[in-house]
């Protein structure tokens, strides 16, 4: 696949809807996994103008999110390995996307699916998984940290929840050491594919360190490999910076997951809900992407990332998943001001980005892409 600016045959004529591209037939639900799209960032600032910012689309993935792919390939795995049989039962903790890429997959497959769930999964996200069928087991607040994380009370209840059903599957994305893999397969070699030339920064969250060391692991093999620019929510406790409560989804850990390579990471960014939630509103009205809270994290990173340099970079941004699964949240007035939080201006929001420094560097250059302009 080489990345193509012009989608029509005949650019001079916008009516002539011959695509250049092969449509994807495919006999089931897992084989309809990966190569979504790149699109280039034009008026969110003026770097776009110096730079060449692709937002990598997941949220074109089949549920709306890049755990499509996690989910197709622990699954597909689990049941070559013969830990998912005919019949058996799908358990994990998820607050959102991985959970109902999980339950869509489950029901293509004809799999029982059981997600954990918390007090901060979005009522959006609830309906979607009943919607494909999924059992929901909910875990009190009251559980929650010091710091109002659920993660380990949801992961400790759905490894008991697994060790008492017979023919359960617990996929674990957080320990699993599989789940690298899928983005090494899926994600990474997409952005090989589009670009003849690897681009210069790949700016991706951390989450569970799955994409991120997916990614890593596919370049390392390579001549020539990008920066790598991880982002987390702040309050999260991956990049070692103090802990707080934050309301985003899809970024943050209590904890440090066994996947994240630091050494391989260029720099890393906490981005406050503040600036990842304003960055979503303005991507909408600028963009025209609804998308949801770790991406507009992601982009405000990948800026303040390109603020930085002194010489034109193609920079990819991967995006994780859709904005319509926020609407009760993020974007939507009233649930902003009942938890103090508010849309920045573009103009505030710009400058704040302007003072977002990395926490992270890495003391490596191993391999490390040097040309620009590319």
């Amino acid at each position: 696949m080489i990345l193509n600016t012009a989608l029509y045959s005949n650019t001079s004529d916008i009516t002539d809807k011959r695509f250049s591209y092969s449509p994807m037939v495919v006999n089931e639900l897992d084989q309809a996994i990966g190569f979504t799209p790149f699109v280039r960032l034009n008026r969110i600032s003026r770097l776009c103008q110096k730079h060449d910012l692709y937002l990598k689309m997941e949220s074109c993935c089949l549920t709306g999110s890049i755990k499509d792919k996690n989910a197709a390939y622990l699954i597909q795995l689990a049941e070559k390995q013969g830990d998912l049989k005919p019949g058996g039962t799908i358990i994990e903790s998820s607050s959102g996307n991985f959970g109902i890429a999980l339950a869509a997959l489950g029901a293509a497959k004809g799999y029982k699916v059981v997600i954990v769930i918390d007090a901060k999964t979005p009522p959006p996200i609830k309906k979607m998984l009943l919607a494909y069928g999924a059992q929901l087991e909910s875990v009190p607040l009251e559980l929650a940290d010091a710091e109002g994380s659920m993660q380990k009370a949801r992961m400790n209840h759905a490894k008991r929840l697994a060790m008492k059903t017979p023919g359960a599957f617990y996929p674990c994305q957080h320990l699993n050491k599989n789940n690298p893999g899928a983005h090494e397969l899926y994600t990474a070699q997409e952005i090989h594919a589009a670009f003849q030339q690897p681009p210069d920064a790949i700016v991706v969250g951390i989450s569970t360190a799955g994409q991120i060391a997916g990614i890593i692991n596919h370049y390392r093999k390579q001549p020539c490999s990008p920066k790598i620019i991880a982002v987390d929510v702040a309050g999260s406790a991956v990049l070692g910076q103090p802990r707080h409560p934050y309301k985003m989804t899809g970024l943050g850990l209590s904890f440090v997951p066994p996947s994240f390579q630091s050494k391989w990471i260029h720099q890393g960014f906490n981005v406050s809900d503040q600036m990842a939630f304003s960055m979503c509103h303005h991507l909408a009205k600028q963009e025209g992407m609804l998308l949801g809270g770790s991406t507009g994290a992601i982009v405000s990173a990948g800026l303040a990332y390109a603020n930085t340099l002194t010489h034109p970079e193609r920079i990819v941004l991967v995006n994780p998943d859709r904005g319509d699964r926020y609407l009760e949240t993020l974007y939507d007035e009233q649930w902003l001001q009942d938890n103090a939080l508010e849309v920045w201006s573009h103009t505030r929001l710009l400058e704040s980005i302007n003072h977002l420094h990395p926490i992270r560097h890495s003391q490596t250059n191993s391999k490390r892409k040097q040309h620009a302009n590319s």
